[in-house]
C-alpha cells in the first residue's frame, strides 16, 4: 500500500496509537509532558546536524514518530475534563446528596419516552465554581422547552454513570464518558428555578436560526414528517425524525443520509462552487472564491451540530477548495491524513465515535478501492455510467465499513446498492433545493412554489426508503461479530484489495493466510463459547430473567412468556453467539456445577431441611431474613430486580450481621455463576 509509504502516514499512525495508549493506559500527565519536552530538544538538534550529517536522519525519522505518539497522547489527556481540578467528576461530595446546581443547556438531544434531554454545562455547585458537562433530563410532562444558552438553577441529585445491569448490553455509561458527561441529572419540575439571564453565544445563535427555520416552516403547513427528514439532511437535527422512519432507513441501508457527512457537504461545496462561479477566476477573485467557500463550509459545519462526520468533511473539503485556489491537484490520501490529525489534534475523543470511524473508513475504501471496480466494466452511455459509479462507489464503501457495522449494528441490508441507485440522484435534488428553502426560511420566505417541491421529494424518498425496507427478507439481522472477526475480517480485506490492485505470488500467500486467520478466529472463538457453561440472574424490573448456558445452547428460566423476545437477553445471545434451546417455568430448587441454588417468591415459604449454597430472592417475599439466614446457612444470597427497593436494605444489614456476602442486582447489576 503506497500511502503508507508516505512520512505523513506514519506520523498518522503513530498519533493514533498515541491516543489509544493514553486511553486504555491512562498515565501520569507530568511524565507524559515531561518526556514530550526533552524528545523536542532532542529533535532540535539532531534537526541541526541533519544539515551536516546524512546518518542522522534515520534517528531525527524514529523520534519525530515518538514525538508524534506523544503528542497523541498528550492531545487525549489535555481534552479530558476530568483531569481538570474543578471538575465535578473530581469531587465525590457532590454525588453523595441533593445540590443546588447552576448550569447552561448547551445541546438539545432527542427525547425519550418520559424525558427532555438536554447536554448541559455544570458552572457552579452551592455556589461553588465547577466545570464539566451533564445530561439532564426533564419530564416531558413540564411544558416549556427551554431554549439553548438558558441557565437554570436545579436542585437535585447528580447520579454518576453505571455500568451495564446486565451481561454483553451496550454501555451508555461508557459512551457519556468518552463525551466528557460523566453524571447524569434528572430534574423535578418544582425544583428548576430559570434565570432571566440567557448565554448569548455561538451555540445560541446557531440554535435560534435552527429554531427559525423549522418555526417559519411549520406556518408554512409543511408535512412534519418531511420537515423532520429535512432537518436530518440539510440541518443535522434529527432530534424529531419517528423511531419507525429510522429504522425504514436502517432496513434500505440508507441511514447514512440521515447523518450530515461528506454526501451532504459535497452537494453543498458544488452549489457554493455554483454559485460563485460568475466570479472571474483572477487573482483577487479566487481569494473571494475561496473565502467565501471557507466561511461558507464552516457555517454550514455549525449549524448542522459540528458532529465528527461533518467536521473531517468539511476539513477535506476545505483543502480541496484550498487546491482549487491554488491551482494544484490535491492528493487525496495526504487530504484524510491531513484532516484526520487536525481534527483529532482538537478533539481526540472523535477516534472513538462511530460516526467518526465508519466516515473515514467509507471514505479510504471509496478511494482505494472504487477505481478497481470501476474497471470491471466502462459503459459509453452516460446514465449506464453514471450508475455503474454509484454502484462501485456504494459497494466500495459497504465493503470497507461492513465489519464494523456488523460489529457495532448485528446487520446488513442487502439492497443497500439498489437504495442508492435509486435515492441518491433525488438526494441530490433534495439537497440543492432544500438549502435554498432554508435560506428563505431563515428570512421569513415560505411560499408554496419554495415549500412544496422540497416537501413532495422527501415524501417520495421517504416512499421510496419505505418500499425497499419493506423487503425483509434481503435484512439479515442478529449477526454474532466479536472484535477478533472484526480485525481477522479486516486483514483479509485488505489482503484481497492489495493484491486486486496488483496480483503477484507472495500477495496471493498473505490472501491465503487471511483466509486461514479469519476461519482461526472463527473456529477458536466456537471453540472458547463450547467450553463455556454459566448461570445468569439478570436484572430486569419487576421480573425474575434466569439463563443457563452451556456453549451455545441457553436454557431460559422465567415465568414470563414473552421473555424470550427481551432486548437485553437478545443481546447477551447475540454477544454469546448462542440460541434460546429451551424456556420453562422458574423452579424453586436448582443446580449448577455442584451449587445448589434455592428460589424463594413472594410466598416466602422454604424448606427447612435444605442447605442451599445460594439463596434468590424473587418477587418481594415477606419473609424475617435472619431467621432464614439462621436456618440454612447459604453461602450467598441474591435478590433480583423484581423486589422492591426498600426491602433491599434491610436484607443487606441482615446479611452484613450474618457475614454472608449479598449481591442486589438492582445495584450491583448481574449475577454471575461460572
Amino acid at each position: 500500500m503506497k500511502v503508507f509509504e508516505f512520512p505523513l502516514a506514519k506520523i498518522t499512525l503513530a498519533f493514533l496509537l498515541g491516543i489509544l495508549i493514553a486511553f486504555y493506559f491512562p498515565l501520569n500527565p507530568k511524565w507524559i509532558f515531561g518526556l514530550l519536552v526533552v524528545f523536542l530538544l532532542l529533535l532540535s538538534v539532531l534537526f541541526s546536524r541533519t544539515k551536516t550529517n546524512q546518518s542522522t536522519k534515520n534517528y531525527f525519522s524514529i523520534l519525530s514518530y515518538f514525538i508524534s505518539l506523544l503528542i497523541g497522547m498528550s492531545s487525549l489527556i489535555v481534552q479530558t475534563d476530568s483531569f481538570r481540578e474543578n471538575n465535578y467528576s473530581n469531587h465525590n461530595t457532590v454525588f453523595e446528596k441533593e445540590h443546588s446546581i447552576t448550569l447552561i443547556l448547551r445541546e438539545k438531544l432527542k427525547n425519550t419516552k418520559y424525558n427532555q434531554r438536554y447536554i448541559a454545562l455544570v458552572q457552579k455547585i452551592d455556589n461553588k465554581n465547577y466545570s464539566g458537562r451533564i445530561l439532564l433530563n426533564i419530564p416531558k410532562n413540564l411544558s416549556t422547552t427551554f431554549e439553548i444558552g438558558t441557565i437554570l438553577n436545579i436542585k437535585g441529585h447528580l447520579q454518576q454513570n453505571k455500568k451495564p445491569d446486565n451481561p454483553n448490553q451496550f454501555d451508555y455509561g461508557n459512551y457519556l464518558n468518552n463525551k466528557q458527561i460523566y453524571a447524569q441529572l434528572y430534574a423535578i419540575p418544582s425544583n428548576i428555578k430559570v434565570s432571566t439571564e440567557v448565554k448569548k453565544d455561538i451555540w445560541f445563535y446557531v440554535a435560534q436560526l435552527n429554531s427559525r427555520i423549522s418555526h417559519n416552516l411549520e406556518e408554512s403547513h409543511f408535512d412534519k414528517t418531511a420537515l423532520a427528514v429535512a432537518s436530518a439532511l440539510i440541518l443535522g437535527q434529527r432530534q424529531d425524525i419517528a423511531p419507525e422512519i429510522i429504522q425504514d432507513y436502517q432496513y434500505a441501508g440508507a441511514v447514512h443520509i440521515l447523518s450530515v457527512s461528506g454526501l451532504h457537504v459535497g452537494f453543498i461545496f458544488l452549489l457554493i462552487k455554483f454559485l460563485l462561479s460568475p466570479i472571474p477566476n483572477t487573482r483577487k477573485g479566487s481569494f473571494i472564491k475561496l473565502t467565501t467557500t471557507l466561511l461558507s463550509l464552516f457555517l454550514f459545519a455549525l449549524i448542522a451540530g459540528l458532529s465528527p462526520s461533518i467536521i473531517r468533511s468539511v476539513v477535506m473539503f476545505s483543502f480541496v477548495a484550498i487546491g482549487l485556489h491554488l491551482r494544484r491537484s490535491v492528493n487525496i490520501y495526504h487530504t484524510l491524513l491531513v484532516s484526520m490529525l487536525l481534527i483529532l489534534l482538537f478533539q481526540a475523543y472523535f477516534l472513538f465515535d462511530v460516526g467518526f470511524q465508519l466516515s473515514y473508513l467509507a471514505v479510504f475504501f471509496i478511494v482505494w478501492f472504487q477505481p478497481i471496480l470501476s474497471k470491471i466494466w466502462q459503459p459509453k452511455n452516460r446514465i449506464l455510467k453514471y450508475s455503474w459509479d454509484i454502484i462501485t462507489v456504494s459497494f466500495a464503501a459497504q465493503i470497507g465499513t461492513l465489519p464494523l457495522s456488523l460489529y457495532y449494528f448485528h446487520q446488513f441490508p442487502g439492497l443497500f446498492f439498489i437504495t442508492n441507485l435509486a435515492v441518491i440522484p433525488l438526494v441530490s435534488i433534495i439537497m440543492f433545493w432544500g438549502v435554498v428553502v432554508m435560506s428563505f426560511a431563515a428570512i421569513g420566505l415560505t411560499a408554496f412554489w419554495l415549500t412544496k417541491p422540497l416537501e413532495w421529494s422527501i415524501i417520495l424518498l421517504n416512499k421510496i426508503i419505505n418500499t425497499i425496507a419493506s423487503f425483509e427478507q434481503f435484512i439479515i439481522k442478529d449477526i454474532p461479530f466479536n472484535f477478533v472477526l472484526l480485525t481477522t475480517s479486516y486483514l483479509f480485506i485488505l489482503a484481497i484489495i492489495i493484491w486486486l490492485k496488483k496480483p503477484d505470488f507472495n500477495k496471493l500467500v498473505f490472501v491465503l493466510c487471511a483466509i486461514i486467520g479469519l476461519q482461526s478466529a472463527y473456529l477458536f472463538n466456537q471453540w472458547k463459547i463450547q467450553n463455556q457453561e454459566e448461570w445468569i440472574v439478570f436484572n430486569q424490573k419487576k421480573k425474575t430473567l434466569i439463563v443457563q448456558r452451556q456453549g451455545n445452547d441457553v436454557h431460559l428460566y422465567s415465568n414470563n412468556s414473552a421473555s424470550a423476545k427481551n432486548k437485553m437477553l437478545h443481546s447477551y445471545l447475540l454477544g454469546n453467539f448462542s440460541q434460546i434451546k429451551k424456556q420453562k417455568a422458574l423452579s424453586h430448587l436448582t443446580y449448577f456445577k455442584g451449587n445448589k441454588i434455592l428460589l424463594l417468591d413472594s410466598m416466602g415459604i422454604f424448606p427447612k431441611n435444605i442447605k442451599p449454597d445460594i439463596v434468590l430472592l424473587t418477587q418481594s417475599p415477606k419473609i424475617n431474613l435472619d431467621r432464614m439466614l439462621l436456618s440454612l446457612k447459604p453461602k450467598i444470597v441474591i435478590a433480583d430486580g423484581s423486589n422492591y427497593k426498600s426491602f433491599l436494605k434491610q436484607w443487606e444489614a441482615s446479611c452484613e450481621k450474618q457475614k454472608i456476602p449479598f449481591h442486589a442486582t438492582a445495584e450491583k447489576g448481574f449475577f454471575q455463576l461460572n
